[in-house]
């Protein structure tokens, strides 16, 4: 019985030191010695889903366009998830001109902080600016972080962030912070346009890579 024991022993030997060899090589990483990068990236090639034309000088963690692509089917609901939570943090706080807060916030403020908030991204602070963002969206292609424009009487424009659905959030006048129907009577005379300030796949991006929502 002593032979299968010593037939064990020069490949558990061997094992432990193909295992010591790749943990030195992980820990000593070869310094920059300006030669160009290996075309062959035995690693990266083990990752699924590589497209046929993958650049290996571009590490695919850090390739935009993966990230991107990650996020290309479930953006819509991260967005509006992240809307959603953004509503309950503020439902019922009070319409005031001017305001910023929590104890009173206009429409244009609502916007800017949730965009801050949600998506680590900084929008102007007044209806006016906010209006000259992106590109112009067609109604019928609105998306959940698309913003919508409206022009009711009186000297004031207003904005709200489309949810889906024909659902908008926003500072009304009347209730403070809310969710209402784009296409109630009254938004829907007064509706003007919308514009896409950053796509909702780069939202929703900004979303799971910060953890916020």
């Amino acid at each position: 019985m002593s032979a299968p024991r010593l037939c064990r022993t020069p490949f558990r030997a061997t094992m432990v030191a193909v295992s010591v060899a790749l943990l030195v090589g992980c820990a000593n990483a070869p310094h920059d010695t300006g030669a160009p990068p290996a075309q062959d990236d035995y690693f990266a090639h083990q990752l699924p889903g590589l497209p046929d034309n993958w650049d290996p000088m571009m590490s695919p963690v850090d390739n935009p366009l993966r990230n991107l692509e990650r996020f290309q089917h479930s953006s819509p609901a991260v967005v509006r998830q992240a809307l959603l939570d953004q509503h309950e943090r503020w439902v019922g706080t009070p319409y005031r001109l001017g305001g910023t807060t929590g104890r009173g916030v206009d429409c244009s403020a609502l916007v800017q902080n949730i965009f801050s908030d949600s998506f680590h991204y900084d929008l102007p602070r007044t209806t006016g600016e906010q209006v000259e963002l992106g590109k112009a969206v067609e109604r019928s292609q609105l998306q959940a972080g698309d913003l919508v424009f409206f022009q009711p009487p009186g000297p004031y424009r207003h904005v709200g962030i489309y949810l889906g659905e024909g659902l908008f959030l926003h500072a009304s006048r009347s209730q403070g912070v809310t969710v209402s129907e784009l296409d109630h009577h009254y938004w829907q005379r007064y509706y003007w346009q919308a514009r896409r300030a950053i796509e909702p796949v780069q939202l929703a991006q900004r979303v799971a890579t910060t953890g916020n929502g």
